[in-house]
């Protein structure tokens, strides 16, 4: 399914095919939560002018509203936005960390209260799976805890257990699921994820364990929760070694176009993250010369698109002097056409990757860039 096409250093060069598609890696995954782009952007846009390759969209926020069943009752994810090539379904996990309040962790699963309507939700690795199985995403991500950084020692070490339990329930589940004739997608494929917090014989142990186990890719969660970069970059390193070669890397959440260099720089393949959608609607803007911030006075009669050196829709046709307007004037159109730049960036930006990979000059590609697109734009 994974075939490694060259590598510089341990960073890697694939293509993942899967049922949805083939998936050129480096790639980063477009963040549509609830199967939809926040910022009004359509997976029509997403596949004719934005270069997506996989979007992303989550178990829980799906299960809440409209529903699972409903998904299902539609034909599946993909019928249901009008989208055709791959889709990552996260499990539900990452709300045992980021609802913590509203939750409890039992061996059997998560109990919890909707951040909705305040129901009562419970969600293990086989209502994982089977909610993922409704949905009929390419690939589903097994049911795992994500424990807050920091946290101490013994805690971390049961909780990797506890995940690596569930991991083997998710897969049995996984198995009984494609083997039923009334599955939409009876070829979703499943990621194992890797847990251990800051702790690296945690990391390393656990990252032993699950490899021996039938997968079809490999995450590392429970980072860019708010530890030092270069801490994630230390955990990314103690892990690597010890990953399949022969199948994908996912590192969850991240993130900045330095941290996606330097991750790739350091072994990972996929990426994901709501932060290019996210600063786009707040005026936050990434460019070939660093960050901008479009509702700077200076761009108030600016007549130079967000960035000169993109193609995207929107460096294509609009000035820096109207987008600043619109943000000022609180149009919607504001927010729609940053998104729209952004996710072009990001998705540029991990295809140059690629072909500094094939081309043999990534390292030249990550010392100029890693550190430039990190920096706020001068002009």
């Amino acid at each position: 399914m994974f075939k490694l096409i060259k590598q510089e250093g341990n960073a890697r060069r694939g293509e993942f095919v899967t049922p949805h598609g083939t998936i050129q890696t480096p790639v980063f995954m477009n963040v549509g939560t609830a199967a939809a782009i926040k910022g009004g952007v359509s997976s029509i846009d997403l596949a004719n002018e934005l270069k997506t390759q996989v979007e992303l969209c989550n178990t829980y926020h799906l299960h809440v509203r409209p529903g699972d069943e409903i998904v299902y009752k539609m034909g599946g994810l993909h019928k249901f936005m009008n989208w055709h090539k791959p889709i990552l379904t996260d499990s539900g996990g990452f709300q045992v960390f980021s609802l913590a309040k509203l939750r409890k962790i039992k061996e059997e699963g998560v109990y919890f209260n909707s951040h909705v309507d305040g129901r009562k939700i419970f969600m293990g690795p086989e209502e994982s799976m089977r909610i993922q199985s409704n949905l009929a995403s390419t690939i589903a991500m097994a049911f795992d805890e994500c424990v807050e950084n920091p946290a101490e020692h013994e805690y971390s070490k049961k909780s990797c257990e506890r995940t690596t339990r569930w991991l083997k329930r998710c897969i049995d589940e996984m198995n009984r699921l494609n083997s039923l004739e009334t599955t939409i997608n009876r070829e979703q494929m499943l990621f194992g994820i890797n847990q251990g917090c800051t702790y690296d014989d945690l990391r390393i142990e656990h990252m032993k364990q699950i490899r021996e186990l039938p997968l079809d890719g490999f995450a590392i969660g429970g980072l860019a929760v708010g530890e030092p970069t270069d801490v994630m970059y230390h955990v990314i390193e103690q892990v690597e070694p010890f990953m399949p070669k022969d199948k994908p890397r996912y590192l969850m959440g991240v993130g900045t176009p330095s941290n996606i260099i330097e991750a790739v720089y350091r072994g990972v393949d996929f990426f994901d993250c709501v932060m290019p959608s996210r600063n786009a609607r707040h005026a936050t803007i990434f460019t070939w010369g660093g960050i901008m911030h479009a509702t700077n006075k200076r761009y108030e009669t600016d007549p130079r698109p967000l960035d000169p050196h993109c193609d995207c829709p929107t460096c294509r046709n609009f000035s820096r002097a109207y987008i600043r307007h619109l943000f000022k004037a609180d149009e919607q159109l504001a927010g729609r056409i940053a998104v729209m730049h952004n996710l072009y960036f990001y998705n540029t930006l991990t295809e140059k990757i690629r072909e500094a990979l094939d081309n043999d000059t990534f390292t030249d590609f990550r010392n100029y860039y890693s550190p430039l697109l990190a920096s706020k734009l001068e002009d």
